[in-house]
């Protein structure tokens, strides 16, 4: 009855936990959830101000698939006084939200029996968008000593004639762990002289912690620019997660006619308003409300990580960016789904198995909540483990 394809597509890990947490909250049950990617702050009052002020002024219509003028322009701007990357109009395709585009690149790209790198853990949609397309993913695990990074000799490894994509993801989801650009530089070597592409996801870009930096891949020379399509938005880093606001970044302009013509036939423009609305953010006016909202991760983050620590049993190495913590839980058990599974049943606390992102013997959990609520979240897991390991 149903399409192949759509038979072997496996529902998003963190949708459905995230999913159940609301169900049995709204059963009464007292429900803590730590598995949603998404900001607890607002959007910022100038985007809605620019939101409702569009819709006024009857800029309701349909646009071309690409995005507005305005907005191209934004994004090429945000590039080059950010990342010291140099785009024109027809290198950017604007889509709902960073999935559309990694379907668009997908689907534009692959072909039956193609080969997709994607370094574990990873987020839980790289895998899905590949079989859907017909490829194959090849999951190459990273260490955590490694800060759950691909190494060169790891990549050159993993490389066959049907390779098509590699995908990097900085800061990552699920880890936080942010590539330097030595490190990027130095996968940039393995791969040149190579007709493979680089699908960079940046969506985390201005929740970085500490003294490290972020470095776009593709600014990292002239081979990566050249075969990179960087992937950004604003749902992480703005507190724009409904507004569906996504965009991609190759300087191959055929590439982009092809992922255009897709989404032509596909959902056209995104919404209107929040085209208008995505401006004053690209183009930094709201980098104060970006601010507040990073040092507030990055409190939590610190008492998070010094919170799980202290549990026996429990250990995680400190995120880079982003606003996840990967939970080491190898200690007590390897079985990431029975101990998320448990975890919510007996005590309420709601987090992602890490086998839904690659890697078993870990949890992901979301600081992305007020800092009472992930202490009383870290109480309860720790209670749970003092009871599991019993």
């Amino acid at each position: 009855m149903f399409s192949r394809r759509i038979e072997a597509l496996s529902p998003s890990m963190t949708i459905a936990v995230s999913t159940l947490a609301r169900e049995l909250k709204a059963q009464g049950r007292d429900i803590l959830s730590f598995s949603a990617g998404e900001p607890d702050f607002d959007t910022p009052e100038r985007i809605k101000e620019v939101a409702i002020n569009a819709i006024a002024e009857g800029y309701t219509k349909y646009t071309s698939v690409s995005g507005i003028p305005e907005l191209l322009d934004a994004i090429c701007e945000k590039f080059n006084r950010e990342n010291s990357l140099e785009y024109k109009r027809e290198h950017i395709l604007v889509s709902n939200g960073a999935k559309q585009s990694l379907f668009n690149i997908t689907q534009a790209l692959i072909d039956e029996g193609d080969e997709v790198i994607i370094p574990a853990p990873y987020w839980v949609t790289y895998p899905e968008l590949v079989k859907y397309a017909g490829g194959k993913a090849i999951i190459v695990d990273t260490d955590e000593r490694n800060g759950f990074k691909i190494l060169p000799a790891q990549l050159k490894a993993a490389i066959t004639p049907k390779t098509k994509i590699l995908i990097l993801t900085s800061p990552s989801n699920p880890t936080g762990s942010v590539y330097s650009e030595k490190e990027l530089r130095a996968l940039g070597e393995v791969l040149e002289g190579t007709d493979i592409k680089v699908v960079s996801d940046e969506m985390y870009e201005k929740l970085i912690f500490e003294d490290t930096k972020f470095v776009a891949t593709a600014s990292v020379s002239k081979d990566l620019y050249n075969r990179t399509i960087t992937v950004n938005g604003l749902s992480k880093s703005v507190a724009m997660t409904g507004w569906r606001m996504g965009y991609l970044a190759t300087p191959d302009v055929e590439l982009v006619k092809k992922m255009t013509s897709l989404q032509s036939q596909s959902t056209s423009n995104i919404n209107t308003p929040t085209q208008y609305a995505s401006i004053p953010a690209l183009l930094g006016e709201v980098d104060d409300d970006i601010e507040t909202m990073r040092r507030a991760f990055e409190s939590r983050m610190n008492e998070a990580v010094k919170l799980f620590n202290d549990i026996d049993g429990l250990s995680v190495i400190r995120p880079q960016g982003a606003f996840y913590l990967f939970v080491n839980i190898k200690d007590i058990s390897n079985n990431s789904m029975h101990f998320c599974q448990e975890l919510l049943k007996e005590y309420g606390v709601a987090v992602v198995p890490g086998i839904g992102f690659g890697m078993e013997g870990y949890f992901r959990f979301s600081y992305a909540s007020n800092m009472t609520t992930i202490r009383e979240g870290i109480r309860r897991i720790e209670k749970f483990v003092q009871e599991f390991k019993a």
